[in-house]
Order: structure tokens, then C-alpha cells, then sequence
């Protein structure tokens, strides 16, 4: 079988995305930016690309993508002159070695003592920077999400997630903020917005907004090992957990989610015996934790730690029909209060239509549909297309899947929309 120079481009492209946030989180150690950083690794991937389709792909990709932004890092210091600065740098945090030892740059970005991963996540959530542009910058840095995705993960236009990009990064240079993970009281601070960030990389990973895989693994997998990391920080915080319990009991449900041609499956129709009740276990031993640390503390259950119980409520369940729907219906509610949102509204429409029937799911999402930010939220004609159909109303239902088929950018969701207004279509 012959290789093309598309198939290798694809294969730098895959290998990029995986290794891209440990590039960046390595160099961001050692150069103190992160916006350099990111420039020093697209600068080993425009090597790769000129380089791996005459020579091959490398047996340890992510390694040579490291030694090459390595190099270039090392050029760039030296090109600028600020190679002394970064030796005194260096030497003030290897006192180890000895006074007066000169600190080898090239073995400085070879260490890998603590988590780069996890300081450059605090590094981007740093208080100077306003929460949207703090969460947008660390999934263009962490999960190596586009600007196109980000902007639909939070439902807004995407030149404004660049922009924010951009003047993110500028900030962190001007005002120097130190790459490290905050201790004390600037931890839990700067905490909600790191959850927030953690959670959203997993999302991405769990249902692509776009592509044509149904799901990214490699970053709820990245997502769930940044987030049992936070557990050990902060271990006396109950949304800590509540986001660990929430992402474990999720992505038990991974073996089920899609058929065998990568088709997706929805919640109701999946093999239950394909879920993994390890992870499951280890979800529900994270809620618990959560609610422990809530009552010590004297409070409800913050958003995570109820979206938690609301995976768990689906966990506990041996079939769709078994489900404990009232309580659901109840936890969003009590979400609802916390974070208002027609997302969440959207989410116990459907609660309520498995409690008492299609109509009262579809009073409650027809209250919220006007909301401007579901105006391209794919999810809302998608649930009314079921409920509509539910109720019989088929024409009405056709309409609505093709419609939330248009509004998706994921080759496997459209199919599935498109599939369900054909359906309905030959009803």
C-alpha cells in the first residue's frame, strides 16, 4: 500500500494534536510565554511537515516534535540575546546544583519534575485575564482546540474567541505572569475557572463539535488525568470531585456510545453491559467525597457535583426504563437555581417528558426556544424533533432533525439527525 503525502500530512496533523500541549507546556516552563511557546511548536510542526513525507514518520513522533521545538527554542533564546537572562533564571531555581554552576538549558526542558500540564492550565486561568478569555486560552493551549471549536463550545462568534486568544496571550507576557501552580488562598481563587476550563476540554472529547469522529478520547482522557491531579490539590474542595465524579461516570459509557462503523449510539439505546463499572465505581466514590465535603462545609451540592448525580442517577440504572427520572427532574432543577441557563432548562425538558409524557417536555423547551443562545445550539430542534415525534407530529419532527442536522459541524451526528428525519419522513 502506497503512502501518500495526504496520508502523512494526516498523520503529522493526528500526532500534532495529541503532542501540542505537552510541547507547549515544556517550553512555557523554560521561556516564561506561552505565547512563544506555542509559536516554537507550530515551528517544530511546520518541520515535520517538510520533513516526515520524505523521511517517515519517526517511531516516537511526540519525541522528536520535542527535541525539534527544543532546538529552536535554544536558537530563538540565543538569536535574541537573552540567553544570560535565562541562565541567571534557570540558576536561581537549580540552586541544587551548586552556586555557581551553569544550568544547561537543552537538560532544563528535558526536566519534567511536577506537571507542566497543570501549570500551564493555572497559567492560563491567571486572575489578569477576564474568565472567558482564561477559558478560551487554555483550550487552545491544553486541548489544542481550533478557535472554530471553542467558539462553539461557548456559543459565541468565533473572530471573538480569537480576538480573546490573542489579547490573552499578550496580557501574560506584559504583565509576566509566573508559570506556576498557585498555592493557599490565589488556588482556590483561580480553582472555578480551571473546572470550568477541565470540563470543557472533556466535552470536546466526548462529543466533537466538529470532524468525523463522534469522539475525541485522547482528551477526556487528558481531561479526566488533569482532573483526579486537582483532586489531590485541593482535596478539601466538593466541586474538585464533583467534576471527577462527573467525567469518570461519563466516560464509562464510551465502549457503548458507538457502534461498529463509529456510528453514534444515544443514552437510552446503548448496551448497558458495555458500560465500564470500574469507572463507574470510581465516579460514585468521587460524588460521595463531593457530598461529604459539602456537608462539612455547610452547603448544597455546587453545579458539577449535581451534574455528578445526575450521570449517577443514569449509572445506577440496569435499563433506560428503570431510570430514577423524578430525581433527575429535581437535580436540574436545583441546577437551574445555582446556574440559570436555557442549556439547563433544555436538559430538564427532556427529564420532565420521561416523567410525565413528550407534552410537558415540549411546554417547557418551547418557553426557552426564543433564548438567543440556543439559537444555534443544535441540541434544542434535536430534542424537539423527539418529542415532536413522540407525540406523533411527524412532519413537524422531520423538519426539526434536518434542521439541527444543518447546525451541526460533526460528519457523524449529521448523519444520525438526517437518518432520523429520513425516518420520520417514510412514517
Amino acid at each position: 500500500m502506497t503512502v501518500t503525502a495526504t496520508d502523512t500530512h494526516r498523520a503529522i496533523d493526528a500526532v500534532f494534536r495529541i503532542e501540542q500541549a505537552k510541547l507547549i507546556a515544556g517550553l512555557a516552563r523554560v521561556v516564561r510565554d506561552v505565547g512563544l511557546a506555542e509559536e516554537l511548536a507550530q515551528d517544530a510542526l511546520v518541520a515535520a511537515l517538510e520533513q516526515w513525507p520524505r523521511s517517515g514518520i519517526p517511531d516516537k513522533p511526540g519525541a522528536w516534535l520535542m527535541a525539534t521545538a527544543k532546538h529552536r527554542a535554544i536558537d530563538r533564546l540565543r538569536r535574541r540575546k537573552l540567553i544570560e537572562r535565562k541562565h541567571e533564571e534557570l540558576g536561581r531555581e537549580m540552586e541544587v546544583e551548586g552556586e555557581g554552576a551553569t544550568p544547561d538549558l537543552d537538560a532544563a526542558l528535558d526536566d519534567d519534575i511536577g506537571d507542566d500540564l497543570l501549570r500551564l492550565i493555572f497559567t492560563a486561568c491567571h486572575p489578569v485575564l477576564a474568565t472567558d478569555a482564561r477559558v478560551a486560552l487554555t483550550l487552545r493551549l491544553i486541548g489544542g482546540l481550533t478557535t472554530e471549536e471553542i467558539a462553539r463550545a461557548f456559543l459565541v462568534p468565533e473572530p471573538t474567541v480569537a480576538q480573546r486568544i490573542v489579547r490573552a496571550k499578550r496580557t501574560l507576557a506584559e504583565k509576566r505572569v509566573p508559570f506556576v501552580v498557585p498555592s493557599g488562598g490565589e488556588l482556590a481563587q483561580r480553582l472555578a475557572s480551571v473546572l470550568e476550563v477541565v470540563y470543557l476540554i472533556f466535552n470536546e472529547g466526548y462529543a466533537a463539535t466538529a470532524g468525523d469522529d463522534w469522539m475525541r478520547p485522547q482528551l477526556c482522557e487528558e481531561a479526566m488525568r488533569l482532573g483526579r491531579i486537582l483532586a489531590e490539590l485541593a482535596p478539601n474542595e466538593p466541586e474538585v470531585h464533583g467534576l471527577v465524579a462527573l467525567m469518570e461516570i461519563q466516560a464509562s459509557r464510551f465502549g457503548a456510545r458507538t457502534g461498529p462503523s463509529g456510528e453514534p449510539i444515544l443514552l437510552l439505546d446503548q448496551n448497558r453491559a458495555r458500560w465500564d463499572q470500574l469507572l463507574i465505581r470510581r465516579g460514585l466514590a468521587a460524588l460521595m467525597r463531593a457530598e461529604a465535603g459539602a456537608k462539612v462545609q455547610g452547603s448544597g451540592l455546587g453545579p458539577y457535583a449535581l451534574q455528578a448525580a445526575i450521570a449517577a442517577c443514569h449509572a445506577r440504572a440496569r435499563t433506560g426504563e428503570e431510570t430514577d427520572w423524578a430525581r433527575i427532574a429535581g437535580h436540574y432543577g436545583a441546577l437551574a437555581e445555582l446556574t440559570p441557563s436555557p442549556v439547563v432548562e433544555l436538559n430538564r425538558a427532556v427529564a420532565l417528558a420521561m416523567l410525565f409524557g413528550p407534552a410537558a417536555g415540549l411546554e417547557l423547551i418551547d418557553k426557552v426556544a426564543s433564548e438567543p443562545a440556543l439559537k444555534a445550539y443544535h441540541l434544542l430542534p434535536s430534542v424537539r424533533g423527539d418529542l415532536l415525534k413522540k407525540l406523533g407530529r411527524l412532519d413537524e419532527a422531520r423538519v426539526e432533525f434536518e434542521r439541527a442536522a444543518s447546525l451541526t459541524s460533526n460528519e457523524r451526528e449529521r448523519k444520525l439527525l438526517l437518518d432520523r428525519a429520513l425516518a420520520c419522513a417514510r412514517c
